[in-house]
């Protein structure tokens, strides 16, 4: 490995000049700088992050916390997580990944140890514990999602309330009057996990102004839990026309138990999912979708993390405005005799 001392052999300067160079600490002649710089990239010179941490009080790495729960769709977590290393790499920074699930005491370690310049949490519930940590710390943060209450805080999020009501719009002008959603595991909803409560808000509160009858059931995914939550839709609603579904792995067994069923979609039963477009375009039937925008709230948190790093960034809400397409799986609704 090449030392600073060997790189200040090779420019003929001294090894505090070549340490001037890379801190930007004192002027040096421009003279001068590009030769230090052209003997780093000659040799290949990566100065040691420990010893750049300690001379600028900087470590150049945001943490992102992000629990990998077994009740979360784990690849849309993941794709955000590679959208936010990705352009921290392009500001300099690297990522540090926490995924187990600690709450307040990984806001503490990170914030009291120095391992981090600033930290960007994932998984955010509408009372969640770590809040008044951050709030209480110099530490600049960023939460993809959001809580029920956002002063003092930086935020950004697909604005999911929108994204409910622009899905029961959807179904609602094609004639379906009796609509179920079919949402994410129970646990999540009992963790008040802010993505599902406000998609649940936005549905019932547009359901309501509609005139529609909408019928809420969790569910674990999977075949077995989706065809026990589809038999108990169809007993206590045998007219719905309609389903929202905001659950990555109840997609597929949703679709494979209608067929079974002899309903057809969208002739007999339209199926809108709140899910990445991938799952949306590879379904069996090419599904009528709101996207989940993962590089982009990747990408936000992290330019208002940077910029607040920078002492140009300020506290505020960013809520990316839901976009539905249409494809084959919502039709009008079925004519009834």
């Amino acid at each position: 490995m090449v030392t600073l001392a060997e790189v200040a052999q090779h420019a003929g300067v001294s090894a505090s000049t070549v340490s001037y160079v890379l801190s930007g600490k004192r002027s040096i002649s421009a003279t001068t700088r590009q030769r230090v710089e052209r003997s780093i990239r000659e040799l290949g010179y990566h100065p040691n992050a420990g010893a750049r941490a300690l001379a600028s009080s900087k470590s150049n790495i945001i943490a992102l916390m992000i629990p990998l729960r077994t009740d979360m769709y784990v690849p849309v977590m993941m794709e955000i997580a590679i959208a936010v290393a990705t352009c921290a790499r392009t500001h300099g920074y690297d990522v540090l990944l926490l995924t187990g699930e600690e709450g307040p005491d990984a806001v503490r370690r990170v914030a009291g140890s120095g391992l981090a310049d600033g930290m960007i949490l994932m998984d955010v519930e509408l009372d969640d514990e770590r809040l008044p940590l951050l709030r209480g710390t110099d530490q600049p943060s960023v939460l993809i999602g959001l809580p029920a209450e956002t002063t003092g805080l930086t935020c950004v999020d697909l604005d999911f309330r929108a994204t409910g009501a622009l899905c029961v719009e959807h179904l609602a002008k094609q004639g379906h009057h009796d609509i179920a959603v079919i949402g994410e595991a129970p646990a999540v909803y009992e963790r008040h996990t802010g993505f599902a409560e406000r998609t649940l808000e936005g549905l019932r509160s547009r359901a309501r102004e509609l005139g529609v009858r909408l019928l809420h059931r969790p569910c674990e995914g999977g075949y077995d839990a989706m065809a026990v939550t589809l038999a108990r839709i169809l007993d206590e609603r045998p007219g719905t026309s309609g389903i929202i579904v905001q659950n990555e792995s109840a997609v597929e067994p949703l679709l494979a138990l209608l067929r079974q069923q002899g309903r057809a979609v969208p002739e007999d039963v339209s199926v809108v999912a709140i899910c990445p477009d991938q799952v949306a375009t590879q379904a069996s039937v090419r599904l009528t979708s709101v996207a989940i925008p993962a590089q982009e709230m990747g990408r936000h948190a992290v330019e208002h993390l940077v910029a607040k790093l920078e002492g140009r960034g300020r506290d505020e809400v960013v809520l990316i405005a839901p976009e539905l397409t249409v494809r084959t799986s919502t039709g009008p609704a079925p004519s009834r005799s």
